[in-house]
Parts: C-alpha cells; structure tokens; sequence
C-alpha cells in the first residue's frame, strides 16, 4: 500500500530530513508511513544523528553472557562466550576460532554462530539506530501508554527477504517529548501472531562518545527479567590486536587502550 493520501496532504512530512538520514540501500519507502519514516528521522536525531553515528566506528558490548567488539567501518569482528574466541569479518564471513587460545578447525560452525549472534545481539542494542534498514517497512500504529507511562508512537517494523529471522517483526514506542525508544514489542511471526511473544523496556539512555545507548531491557510485567548491556563503548580507534588476539581479553580494558 502506498500512502499517496498524506503525501498530498503533507508533502513536506518524508522529505523534511531525508538529507540527514538517508535510507539504506533497499528500504521500503515506498510502503512505508510517511509520518513513520519522519518519526524514525527524529529518533535518529536525538540519539546523535545520522553523521555521528556513521562516524561511530568501534563498538563494543556484552550481553546474554557474551562479548563484542565491532568496526563498524571494515567488519572486523570479535566475539567471546566462556573460553571460546572467534575473530571475523562479517561482510566476507571468514575468520578463525580457538578455545583457551588453541585454534578450532573446521571453524565453520562457529563462525555461522558468531554472525547470527552479530544481528541478534547487535540488534538488542542498535535497533533505534537501524529503523530505515534494508528491507524494512515502518507502519504506524498510531499513539499508546507505555509501561513507564509516557506516551508513544508506536511503529510497526516489517522485514522483507533480510536477516536470519525475516518472519519476524516488532512494535517500537517512541517516546513523543523526547523522541527516544523507550519500548518495544517482538512478534516471531509478524502476520501470524496476534499477541507479541514479548516486550521490553529501553532504559538507561546515556552518551558514548557522539552517540546514545540505552543499557537496560526490562521485560514489561516482570520484575525479575530483566537484561543489562554492560562493557558498552564507542571508539574511534583501537589497537589491531583487539581483532588479532586468539586469547581471552577484559572489554573493559579497551578503555585504557581505544579512543573515543
């Protein structure tokens, strides 16, 4: 469905920052809401803008129990979970993987495993940052309370073809006084599900370098589950053997040897 009606009737609404925020390569405009895509233009706003963000290119954070350092500018990737490293590129998929520093081979499985933690993982903590992707669609669904009782935009995000999950889709409330998201809602199967499968709070807003990061998801109803992103960071640069090391190494050291 294409939105022609409000484009007529507010020609200004999709254009007012595409020169700021410009769509990846594959983003469904065309189906897109127009008052979403202007919404998605504004989280990107108040979480640093597009230019610091492209600008970001050392990442690094840990959760589920596991750690990751990313350049974000060439691929290179480094995940750690128990004693176990992988040292990749994400865009080529080639890479190697050792246990207590001993190389692992083949390192197929491992690489494979490393990379769907990648989008997993990295989604956890950059989605505000990924609203106008490729192959997504934004709906808007229109205004809501959220757990924490400030009121919401709330859209819809619908892949196409892309990712590990493209079944997959969430509801993501953005904070209308701050332009923040401060929730969001996971279906496993977009137009299956009637209900989500679960929803989280996004909390702990604070800066990194030139950019926001929210650190804590809470599970909206219960207490008790609640994730933290710790190790967070965002470099402009770091020592090459961060990508090299086959060892073990503390993330919380790279702030003695990266810069922001």
């Amino acid at each position: 469905m294409k939105y022609l009606t409000l484009l007529l009737l507010f020609p200004g609404l999709v254009y007012a920052q595409q020169d700021s925020n410009p769509p990846m390569e594959g983003f469904n405009a065309d189906d897109s809401h127009p008052q979403a895509i202007e919404i998605a233009d504004q989280v990107m706003a108040s979480m640093g803008g597009r230019a610091a963000w492209d600008n970001a290119r050392y990442l690094s954070w840990t959760i589920f129990g596991e750690d990751h350092v990313w350049d974000k500018w060439t691929g290179r990737f480094r995940w750690q979970g128990d004693s176990t490293v992988v040292l990749m590129n994400i865009h080529t998929m080639e890479g190697r993987a050792f246990k207590d520093g001993n190389e692992i081979t083949p390192a197929d499985e491992l690489l494979a495993g490393a990379y769907r933690d990648w989008i997993n993982a990295g989604y956890w903590l950059l989605m505000p940052y990924k609203l106008k992707d490729s192959g997504v669609t934004l709906g808007y669904k229109g205004e809501e309370t959220m757990a924490n009782g400030h009121e919401a935009h709330v859209l819809t995000l619908r892949f196409d073809g892309v990712g590990l999950t493209p079944d997959n889709g969430y509801d993501v409330y953005v904070n209308k006084e701050l332009n923040l998201v401060e929730q969001w809602s996971y279906y496993a199967d977009a137009d299956a599900d009637e209900q989500p499968r679960f929803t989280t709070t996004w909390e702990g807003y604070e800066s990194y370098g030139d950019i926001m990061l929210a650190d804590t998801r809470a599970v909206v109803n219960s207490e008790s589950n609640v994730r933290r992103v710790s190790n967070l960071g965002v470099y402009s640069d770091l020592p090459d053997s961060v990508f090299e090391d086959p060892n073990q190494i503390s993330l919380a050291s790279l702030t003695e040897t990266g810069t922001y």
